[in-house]
């Protein structure tokens, strides 16, 4: 089982910058995809960012290119989400994912965690 920890939201000016941090626990292990997704109340998830264990090969939602980047730091089991020139679109609850694939005789299974998020709130 993994715990995933999210910090670093807050409220800040359009144009202002925050790094949020999400940090894995429990039985973490290893080779595990970490990503970003934003949502507001009442809203469904929306992609954000993902990056592979390497750290090689990042993905990001086409709303945040060039704003957003993530990474991680594998020793500390903590992925980062550097969110520069924010705009008020960016206001949303972030929740931080682990996944997992899970190789078994017959098939694949993905085992996802999340965390319980943590709010940004870009003031215009």
């Amino acid at each position: 089982q993994v715990q995933l920890v999210e910090s670093g939201g807050g409220l800040v000016q359009a144009g202002g910058s925050l790094r949020l941090s999400c940090a894995a626990s429990g039985r973490t292990g290893s080779n595990y995809v970490m990503g970003w997704f934003r949502q507001a109340p009442g809203k469904e998830r929306e992609f954000v960012a993902t990056i592979r264990w390497s750290g090689s090969t990042t993905i990001y939602a086409d709303s945040v290119k060039g704003r957003l980047t993530i990474s991680r730091d594998n020793a500390k089991n903590t992925a980062y989400l550097q969110m520069n020139s924010l705009v008020p679109a960016d206001t949303d609850g972030y929740y931080c994912e682990a996944a997992y694939t899970v190789f078994v005789p017959t098939t694949t299974r993905k085992d996802i965690y999340w965390g319980q998020g943590t709010k940004v709130t870009i003031s215009s």
